[in-house]
Parts: structure tokens; C-alpha cells; sequence
């Protein structure tokens, strides 16, 4: 057997029992933090169970740096196709539905941000005659704040890691709780730019009518899976919640420095050098440890 293709078997086996062992961690959020805070914390919580994988990938990869290809008295193809096929399945699950969330034609939804690299908001018309010059700044301020954080982006790699850990129903709560928070988080950063909170409040209700006339067909689209795109109204169940924050006055920041929020980018940044200590590990530990569990021969 191949070295690349033993190991690309063992990181699927190894990567998926390890996300099905992960998946039933708690998100332990603090319902009570800021906007911002609780935003970091739930999304630290959806990494978390893929950040273990990355790290046991890292050390995978530096074991076959150094074993010998092609890899002698390899394990037998029935054993591994046995271990390998509910991953696999798994993982080819998670993939045609991120295609085909990319694929897929864009409901109507009244405000939202599309677009993975570069986003763009998208205002209907016929929403926009409904509100006042007030409420459409509100909702655009809202919108671009998802823009430039590259939420959409986000948005489609949250799907994409809860659906490597179905059928887990805590994996599922865990993209909720982070959704509830984006949601909060933008609110008060376009609040902080300026934006009357009732105003960003009265484009909520708004979007949400205008959602609720539309065709039955066109709403249970928008209720299925998570799109490539962020919009204004987020979570109906969390409506109520979102609003009266909406409408309390504005938190006055203390003193301490602003928390940033963490975004793709800057959880790959802080992987990095833990990625390449678990190759290093790999490297220097993996043959001693690897042979005698494969029963592979030097």
C-alpha cells in the first residue's frame, strides 16, 4: 500500500472518531457576556472539536514524512475498508452539502450578505419601500458589518464542521448558539458606528414580515440548510431576545481593551504553530509509536 494512501485512510479514521467523540462536548457559553465576548467563546467552542483532528492530522503527516514508501506488511484492505467507510460516508456527506450550498439558487430573504471572498449586500426592493431612510441605513450598517468580517465565509465553514460531527444534537446547538451571538455581535457594532438601536430593531420586524408573506415554498427553503450567506433577521427563535437588547441603551464600553472578534483567519493563525509542533512530534515519535500498533516492519 501506498504511503500517501495509508495515510490519507488512517487521518479520515482517526480525524472521524475523534469528531464523533468531541461532538458531545459542551459548549459551556456564558449566556450573561458581551456581545463580542460571547460571540469569540461560541465560536472557539464550534472549532474546538476540529482543532483536536487538525492537531492528530499534523502529527499523522509527519509520521509519513519519514516511513518508507511504498509501506511494507501494511494493515489488511478489509480492516481498513471497515474502519474507513462510516468516515468516509460521513465526510462525503459533509462535502456534497457544501457544495451544493454553494450551488444552490438564493431564496429571497429580504437584506443579507452573500459572497465568500468578496461579500456583497443584497436589499430587495420591495423591503426597502417598507421602511424609512433610518431603518435602511440600520439594516445596511448590519449587513456591512457581516461584510467585513466575512461572515458568509464563516457562516459556510461553521455548516461544514457540524455536519463532520452528525448526527450529534450538540454540535447542531453549538452553530445555534454561534449564529444567536453573530447576530448580537453585529448588532452592537453597527450600533457603535452610530445606528439607533430602535431603528436596527424596526428593520428586524420588518424583514420578518416581509418573510413571513412570502410563497410557503420560498419559506421552507429558507428554513432548511444553512446557506452561503448571512441575513438581517437571523434566528426567529431568538427574536424576542435580540429585540428588547435592541431596544435597552447602549452597554458604555469600560476601560479594558476591546475584545476582537476571532475570525477565520485568525484561528488559523493560532493553529499554525500548534499544526507544525504535532508534525514535529510526528516526526521524532511517530515510527516507535505507529509500528508497533500497524504492525508495520522497519
Amino acid at each position: 500500500m501506498g504511503r500517501e494512501t495509508l495515510v490519507t485512510l488512517l487521518i479520515m479514521i482517526c480525524g472521524g472518531l475523534l469528531l464523533q467523540l468531541l461532538a458531545a462536548w459542551p459548549s459551556g457559553v456564558a449566556a450573561d457576556a458581551d456581545p463580542a465576548a460571547l460571540e469569540r467563546q461560541a465560536w472557539l467552542a464550534l472549532c474546538r472539536p476540529v482543532a483536536f483532528v487538525l492537531m492528530s492530522m499534523s502529527w499523522l503527516i509527519g509520521w509519513a514524512l519519514i516511513e518508507p514508501d511504498p509501506v511494507r506488511d501494511p494493515l489488511d484492505p478489509g480492516v481498513v475498508l471497515l474502519l474507513w467507510l462510516p468516515f468516509g460516508l460521513l465526510f462525503a456527506r459533509a462535502a456534497v452539502r457544501a457544495a451544493w450550498s454553494l450551488v444552490r439558487e438564493f431564496p429571497e430573504c429580504g437584506v443579507s450578505t452573500f459572497g465568500l471572498l468578496q461579500p456583497r449586500v443584497v436589499f430587495s426592493p420591495f423591503l426597502a419601500r417598507r421602511l424609512d431612510e433610518p431603518e435602511i441605513r440600520a439594516a445596511l450598517a448590519h449587513e456591512r458589518a457581516h461584510a467585513r468580517h466575512r461572515d458568509p465565509l464563516r457562516i459556510w465553514a461553521a455548516q461544514i464542521i457540524t455536519d463532520l460531527q452528525w448526527p450529534w444534537p450538540q454540535a447542531q446547538r453549538r452553530l445555534f448558539h454561534w449564529l444567536e451571538a453573530l447576530e448580537l455581535a453585529r448588532d452592537e457594532e453597527a450600533r457603535r458606528e452610530g445606528i439607533a438601536g430602535t431603528d436596527l430593531a424596526a428593520a428586524v420586524l420588518a424583514s420578518m414580515r416581509f418573510i413571513g408573506e412570502l410563497p410557503a415554498k420560498q419559506q421552507t427553503r429558507l428554513a432548511g440548510t444553512q446557506l452561503v450567506h448571512a441575513r438581517l433577521i437571523g434566528n426567529e427563535k431568538t427574536l424576542r431576545h435580540r429585540v428588547s437588547r435592541l431596544l435597552a441603551p447602549l452597554p458604555v464600553p469600560s476601560g479594558a481593551v476591546p475584545l476582537k472578534l476571532i475570525g477565520l483567519r485568525r484561528t488559523l493563525l493560532l493553529l499554525t504553530p500548534l499544526m507544525l509542533a504535532a508534525m514535529l512530534l510526528g516526526v521524532v515519535y511517530g515510527q516507535r509509536i505507529m509500528q508497533p500498533l500497524l504492525g508495520l516492519t522497519s
